[in-house]
């Protein structure tokens, strides 16, 4: 039963997770612009669109128990997807000289967070 429940908590909160981040790349797309890493060609806009719809449609996937499994999968992708933008982030930040020190190891401290958000978005896609 608490595995269960650990479950449903697990693909309830990345879904949440993802929708609300999913929603601010088209709320607020500025700061998703910036940490789109220089070496990808293009406009940095149609990356932070881009990943913003599929952020919502992996949110919807992991919402809806008949795609729940896929939705798993296609969180961990994501997530191991858009890990470049956030070791950019971490540069940026941690490379700007008037960035706060609080904020430096905020942005140090997600890198590793990663971890666990995928192994969490497996076990979605395992169940």
């Amino acid at each position: 039963m608490a595995d269960q429940t650990s479950r449903r908590r697990a693909h309830t909160w990345l879904s949440g997770l993802l929708f609300v981040v999913g929603t601010l790349h088209f709320v607020a797309p500025k700061p998703f612009d910036k940490i789109v890493p220089p070496q990808l060609p293009g406009n940095p806009r149609t990356y932070t669109y881009g990943s913003g719809v599929a952020e919502l449609g992996v949110a919807a996937a992991l919402a809806v128990p008949r795609t729940r499994r896929l939705g798993g999968w296609l969180a961990a992708a994501l997530f191991i997807g858009v890990f470049p933008a956030n070791i950019q982030m971490t540069v940026d930040v941690v490379g700007n000289p008037k960035a706060p020190k609080a904020f430096k190891a905020g942005v140090l401290a997600r890198l590793p967070l990663q971890i666990p958000m995928i192994v969490a978005a497996l076990r979605v896609a395992r169940r």
